[in-house]
């Protein structure tokens, strides 16, 4: 994870996460990074653990699915919002490259204390840490937030005290479907980038505009984070299918078009970030 976050961050584009729902999620994603030669981040929500098998078994499967698919590209694997220290450090027993702790509800200070927490354990497994300051609004995998915008010193007490290694600065992103138009902060983008220098985190990017996500990216995003938007493709398609080819139950012909559906929209996804080429 550090070797491509820090390659991005220094040439200036972002490594997309994409959030899985299920196998058909894996193949799609995996499929779009080989054929654009992006890495990529495969992010599961906590929310979702239990839904998808477990911390070991998602490992397990990812990685084998890799192999069977002959992947060359980089694939890290990635707990999105972790809201515990245990759960973030079951998911790096399993196999995890990389996991977010989210104390953004927390007063700063127990924000601090626990994800230095996580930090500590995830060194001895040369595992990366993500924090979280502010609150990204919205809905997603269950967990609802009202829009917080982070504050600078914040920041700073986070990124110096706990010692992760890329931070998620709330600045006017939302999880799930904008209601109107984004609000980004990028005067504190700004700011925070030039007073920490580390790789950013920005989350709920569906729906941005691609010039929006350039601008992010010149501010010292390199992980973007995106699922409303795939998920919607994905639904509309298999939605639309069955709805034209009422006859059909074989699974292997439903699936199919809604995983290309999902390789469609994360090859958008990785051009809009810059990372095509960059495997």
């Amino acid at each position: 994870m550090k070797k491509y976050i820090l390659e991005a961050f220094k040439k200036r584009y972002a490594i997309p996460q994409i959030n899985i729902n299920g196998l058909v999620w894996i193949e799609g994603v995996l499929a779009a990074a080989e054929e654009q030669q992006s890495p990529i981040i495969l992010g599961t929500t906590d929310k979702n653990i239990s839904f998808l098998g477990g911390y070991d078994f998602i490992a397990y499967v990812i990685k084998k699915k890799v192999k069977a698919m002959n992947i060359s590209v980089p694939v890290i694997l990635h707990l999105d919002h972790g809201l515990s220290v245990e759960g973030c450090h079951k998911a790096i027993d399993a196999g995890y490259d990389s996991v977010m702790y989210d104390g953004s509800k927390l007063p700063i200070d127990e924000n601090v204390e626990l994800t230095r927490q996580v930090v500590n354990y995830a060194q001895r497994n040369k595992v990366y840490v993500e924090g979280e300051v502010g609150a990204v609004g919205g809905t997603e995998d269950g967990l609802t937030n009202d829009l917080k915008y982070a504050s600078i010193e914040d920041c700073k007490q986070l990124v110096y005290e706990s010692g992760i290694d890329t931070l998620a600065p709330a600045l006017g992103s939302v999880h799930g479907e904008y209601k109107g138009e984004p609000d980004l902060d990028f005067d504190r983008m700004k700011q925070i980038n030039k007073m920490l220098n580390i790789p950013l985190v920005l989350h709920g990017a569906s729906g941005l505009s691609d010039e929006d996500v350039t601008k992010a990216i010149s501010y010292g995003h390199a992980k973007i984070n995106f699922n409303t938007e795939i998920n919607m493709a994905w639904s509309r398609t298999l939605r639309d299918y069955l709805i034209d080819n009422p006859l059909v139950y074989s699974p292997q012909e439903i699936i199919k078009p809604s995983t290309q559906a999902i390789k469609n929209k994360v090859s958008e996804i990785i051009k809009k970030c810059n990372s095509n080429n960059q495997a």
